[in-house]
């Protein structure tokens, strides 16, 4: 007995201690938050100048002189072009010339009228003699407005020969230089004067979003644009310090593209936008009320389906299906799925599984500021 239970003892001795359970690993956890978010379109569109007016030559002849600085502001009556004169002026003497000789006839007629009139009431001209002289006087009369017509016609085109800006703006480069015959069968281009204070920026929204808006008060169909406070993103991810406003909307929804053109209005005081830039308009279109936010970082995809990592007040790990919606900066929308101030995970996902207990801790807070991004299939 004493052999087995010394045998029994070392038996014991040698076993060794059970090692403890690993601690339950860590994980970043946030409340999902409920408040109204604000539903923008970002829409890519260019910038193109409140009036584009092209400066063409109305008469045929030798440009003379430009008058003005490629690229610089112009003020609305300021000289632009002279086309050379000459011929013009030439012209108007003789178009003078010709209405003087007309006013000339008619008098001759207008006497022979007055002198014929009183002759054949005694019988000393014949009747047929003062027809004639009135058919004469009206023929001179329609060649003295003719004439007048021509004078008139000679001084307009006179006076094309100086081309003055229409309107305040930008002007462009010329493209005709000193020298070069215009005008010539057609209205030659000469230049282009944009107004660009204030600027329009040109979009196309598609015909989803377009019925999205519209349906949102279909009393507004048809009427002027009223929508205003749209931000203006330049390429270089500055936002133009001007907030702008609605102002057309396309007749029609191209076929080719698929959307409805808009133009947008934004002040431009200090002439930084000019025609041609690219940028994304902010459109304010929507306010979704009590809407469910959690971190982008927190929602998993796979395969077209979206999952997050709830974890409950035992700190136990569920693993839930969820509903996306729009994304706004770096949250995203939950549809379904989640229940106010229920905890997910935003940090930690691939070291758990479902059912395991976490050591939750609080991940930094996000909020929800900007517009929201692309559409959920899009996000990776």
């Amino acid at each position: 007995m004493a052999a087995v239970s010394i045998a029994a003892a070392l038996t014991v001795g040698c076993e060794q201690p059970e090692a403890p359970p690993p601690p339950p690993p860590e994980v970043y956890v946030t409340d999902v938050v409920q408040k109204d978010v604000p539903v923008y379109l970002e829409l890519v569109g260019q910038t193109m100048g409140f009036q584009d007016v092209d400066i063409r030559a109305r008469v045929e002849g030798f440009l003379e002189t430009v008058d003005f600085r490629e690229g610089s502001f112009v003020r609305q009556g300021d000289l632009l072009y002279t086309i050379d004169p000459k011929p013009l002026q030439a012209a108007l003497a003789a178009a003078k010339a010709d209405q003087a000789t007309a006013e000339a006839r008619l008098a001759k007629a207008n006497n022979d009228v007055a002198r014929y009139t009183p002759l054949v009431a005694k019988q000393a001209v014949s009747q047929q003699e003062l027809d004639d002289a009135r058919a004469a006087q009206d023929a001179s009369r329609s060649e003295v407005e003719s004439a007048k017509a021509a004078v008139d016609k000679a001084t307009l085109d006179l006076g094309y020969t100086r081309i003055f800006s229409p309107i305040a703006g930008l002007v462009g480069t010329t493209q005709v230089k000193p020298g070069n015959l215009v005008g010539r069968g057609q209205a030659t281009l000469l230049t282009t004067v944009s107004q660009i204070d204030p600027i329009l920026f040109k979009v196309g929204v598609t015909e989803a979003d377009s019925l999205r808006i519209a349906k949102r008060d279909p009393s507004r169909i048809g009427t002027a644009p009223q929508a205003s406070g749209m931000e203006l993103t330049l390429s270089d991810g500055t936002v133009h310090p001007q907030k702008g406003s609605l102002y057309n909307i396309d007749r029609a929804v191209d076929p080719t593209t698929g959307t409805l053109g808009m133009q947008l209005s934004f002040p431009n005081p200090q002439q930084l936008l000019r025609p041609g830039q690219f940028g994304r308009a902010k459109i304010l279109v929507d306010n979704k009320a009590g809407a469910l936010l959690v971190p982008q970082r927190a929602v998993q995809e796979l395969q077209g389906l979206y999952s997050v990592a709830v974890v409950d007040a035992s700190n136990k790990v569920a693993f839930r299906s969820v509903k996306v919606g729009l994304r706004v900066d770096s949250l995203w929308v939950i549809e379904d799925g989640l229940k106010p101030g229920e905890r997910v995970v935003v940090e930690g996902i691939q070291r758990i599984r479902d059912g395991m207990t976490v050591a939750p801790k609080p991940a930094p807070p996000t909020t929800p500021e900007g517009a929201p991004g692309a559409a959920p299939s899009e996000a990776k």
